[in-house]
């Protein structure tokens, strides 16, 4: 089987976002939100072209990204916290995911949280890796790490939107759902992701890498002593 090129891969995953950007931009739950929540597109796209032009990232990371960036395009249309997974869930299966949980509010923003974490850690290490030369421990580390602050970040920017927009296009944004520690747990979600991510990227190195455990220990080693 011939593989297609990094070129025509990209292209194709690009082709098929826009197709699937296309679908739900028609008609979203709450048009005004939907622009909110596209607002994360400029900054992506920004992020994966200057990656593109240098090959920065792998094929398995441009995939990560389109699936995540896939699923936010599902939570903008419909506004997170009103993504019908409980009726999608029903007609499948007879009765309601959130009863099968024990879950009283939506979930669809924790999973988001939580799979930004787990799928886009693994692109920031490729970040790290063949722009700032970090390997070893801290190659694992400091992507969990930008997942963190990112999330905090993130969250401050719902607030502040929240704030100044109000009403019910505030409300719809921040989606707290009357979870009044909303913020944190999704925090904590996008860093347990991360953490998973980093741990099985590891374990899966270790295995595979011979210098593994030397390059480790070289990167805790203190190159320069304070004076």
């Amino acid at each position: 089987m011939k593989y297609l090129s990094y070129e025509k891969y990209t292209c194709l995953l690009l082709g098929l976002f826009v197709a699937w950007w296309s679908a739900l931009a028609i008609s979203p739950h709450y048009r005004h939100d939907w622009l909110l929540e596209n607002v994360l597109l400029v900054p992506a796209s920004a992020l994966l072209l200057w990656g593109w032009k240098r090959r920065l990232f792998s094929r398995v990371s441009h995939t990560l990204i389109f699936v995540f960036l896939c699923l936010h395009e599902v939570g903008a249309h419909y506004t997170y916290e009103k993504v019908p997974y409980d009726q999608w869930w029903l007609a499948l299966t007879g009765g309601t995911f959130n009863d099968l949980m024990g879950w009283e509010r939506n979930h669809f923003d924790r999973l988001l949280h939580f799979l930004y974490g787990l799928l886009c850690a693994y692109p920031f290490r490729e970040i790290f890796l063949r722009v700032a030369g970090v390997r070893g421990f801290w190659s694992y580390f400091l992507p969990l790490d930008i997942m963190l602050s990112t999330s905090a970040i993130f969250e401050l920017i719902e607030w502040a939107a929240a704030t100044a927009f109000g009403g019910d296009l505030g409300n719809a944004y921040l989606g707290t759902q009357g979870d009044v520690w909303d913020a944190h747990k999704d925090m904590a979600l996008a860093g347990l992701g991360a953490l998973i991510a980093m741990t099985l990227n590891a374990a899966v190195n270790k295995r595979c890498q011979r210098d593994f455990a030397r390059e480790w220990s070289e990167s805790l080693k203190v190159t320069s002593k304070a004076a």
